[in-house]
C-alpha cells in the first residue's frame, strides 16, 4: 500500500503548518505553574461585550440548524456601517478563509504573489498551496517597502498582500504613501489591504482603502472580529471588494462557511460600539504603559498602532522568550520574523501588563530601576 507521503501534492510538501506555540495549559504543566499570562496571539484581553455573550447563548438555541449560506444579516450591518454596497460583501471563516478564497479563484501555478517579509503566515501558505511563485519584499526600518514591492510585480502578479497595520511590527503605510504606489499597480493583479487591527489606529494619515473599492479598483479589503470584537474563537471576519471579484470569491467560498452562532456575535459586536470604544481606550493606555516601561529600560521598541509591540530585548528571543515563560508569560518570539533580539508582545490589561514587565525586569537581570506599576 502506498505511503500517503508518495501521493500527496508536490506545492502541499512546501507548506510549513502553522505553530500557534504552546497552550497555556502545556506551560502550565511542563513548569508546574497555576496561572499563565498568554500575550502571544494578539487576542483582546477584554473579551466579548455582555450584549455578544447574550446573542451568543441565544443563537446556542438554534444550533440545530444550517446557517444562513449568505450572512445576509451580517452583510446587511456591515454595508450599513462602512457604506459600501451589500454585494461588495465577503464573509468568511475570519479573514484567513477570505485570503484562501483569493487563493482559490485567481492564483494559477505560473503567477506570483507579493508581500513584505516577514509575512503573516497565509500570504506564503497561499502561494505554496496554489504553486505559485513567493516573492517575498524585505521590510524597511519596519515598514512596508512599497517602491521595492512595486517593483516586483509584473504581468504575472496576481495578488498583492499590504499589511496596515503591518504584524508583526504595527507600523503603517500612509494615505500618501499608498496613493503613490497605487498609482503603479497594473489592473493585472489584485491590491490585498490586511486591515485585522484597523480599530486600534489612531494615525490621522492612515488610508481610507475602502475608497479604492468604491471607485472598483482591483482591491481587496480584509477585516476580522478577532481582535477588536474579541471573537477569535469563533472565527469570523469578511472582505470588502468590488462586486466582481467578491462575486468570484463567493463562488469558491464554501457552503455554510460560518456558523450561526459567529454571525449573530458579529452583528451584535457592531451594535454595541461603547464597549468597541473601551477596548481600544484599555489597548492605548496599555500601550503607552509598556513603551514607558521600555523607555526606562533602554529598550528600543517599534511604536505600533496595533494591539501589540514588538521590543529589541536585547538578547535571544528564544532565550528571553523561555524565561518569561517560566514565569508564566507567553509572548512571541522574533527570531521566527527573523529579528532573533525582538519579542512580539500584545497589549494586555493593566494586571497582565504589569506581570509582563515584572516577568520581563527578572529575566534580563533588573537592568533599571522598579516600575510604577500602580
Amino acid at each position: 500500500m502506498a505511503n500517503a507521503d508518495e501521493l500527496i501534492r508536490d506545492t502541499v510538501r512546501r507548506i510549513v503548518p502553522y505553530s500557534p506555540g504552546k497552550s497555556s495549559a502545556e506551560v502550565m504543566a511542563e513548569f508546574g505553574i497555576s496561572q499563565v499570562t498568554k500575550l502571544a496571539s494578539n487576542e483582546n484581553p477584554i473579551g466579548p461585550s455582555p450584549q455578544v455573550i447574550e446573542a451568543m447563548c441565544q443563537a446556542a438555541g438554534r444550533a440545530h440548524i444550517y446557517p444562513d449560506p449568505q450572512c445576509a444579516a451580517l452583510t446587511g450591518a456591515l454595508a450599513a456601517l462602512l457604506d459600501v454596497d451589500p454585494g461588495t460583501i465577503v464573509v468568511g471563516r475570519g479573514s484567513d478563509e477570505v485570503i484562501h478564497m483569493l487563493g482559490l479563484a485567481f492564483v494559477d501555478p505560473s503567477d506570483n504573489l507579493v508581500f513584505a517579509a516577514p509575512p503573516f503566515a497565509l500570504y506564503p501558505h497561499t502561494a505554496r498551496l496554489m504553486g505559485a511563485e513567493e516573492r517575498a519584499i524585505a521590510h524597511r526600518d519596519f515598514r512596508h517597502d512599497l517602491e521595492a514591492m512595486a517593483d516586483a510585480i509584473d504581468e504575472r502578479t496576481k495578488l498583492v498582500f499590504i499589511s496596515n497595520p503591518y504584524n508583526p511590527t504595527g507600523t503603517i503605510v500612509t494615505a500618501d504613501e499608498i496613493a503613490a504606489f497605487m498609482a503603479r499597480v497594473p489592473d493585472t493583479c489584485i491590491v490585498v489591504f490586511d486591515e485585522a487591527y484597523v480599530e486600534y489606529v489612531e494615525a490621522e494619515d492612515f488610508p481610507d482603502m475602502l475608497e479604492y473599492v468604491r471607485a472598483g479598483r482591483r482591491c481587496a479589503v480584509l477585516r476580522t472580529f478577532s481582535k477588536v470584537y474579541a471573537l477569535a474563537g469563533l472565527r469570523i471576519g469578511y472582505g470588502v471588494a468590488p462586486a466582481d471579484i467578491s462575486k468570484a470569491l463567493k463562488q469558491v467560498r464554501e457552503p455554510f462557511n460560518v456558523s450561526l452562532v459567529a454571525e449573530e456575535a458579529a452583528v451584535a459586536a457592531l451594535r454595541d460600539v461603547e464597549h468597541m470604544r473601551h477596548c481600544v481606550d484599555v489597548n492605548r493606555q496599555g500601550r503607552e504603559f509598556l513603551s514607558g516601561q521600555f523607555e526606562q529600560m533602554g529598550l528600543e521598541f517599534v511604536p505600533t498602532q496595533a494591539n501589540f509591540i514588538l521590543v529589541d530585548v536585547g538578547m535571544d528571543s528564544v532565550e528571553c522568550f523561555e524565561g518569561l515563560m517560566r514565569r508564566g508569560v507567553t509572548v512571541r518570539t522574533g527570531e521566527i520574523f527573523g529579528l532573533p533580539s525582538f519579542i512580539r508582545v500584545t497589549i494586555g490589561s493593566r494586571e497582565q501588563n504589569g506581570i509582563f514587565i515584572t516577568a520581563l525586569r527578572e529575566v534580563l537581570g533588573g537592568r533599571s530601576v522598579s516600575p510604577d506599576l500602580g
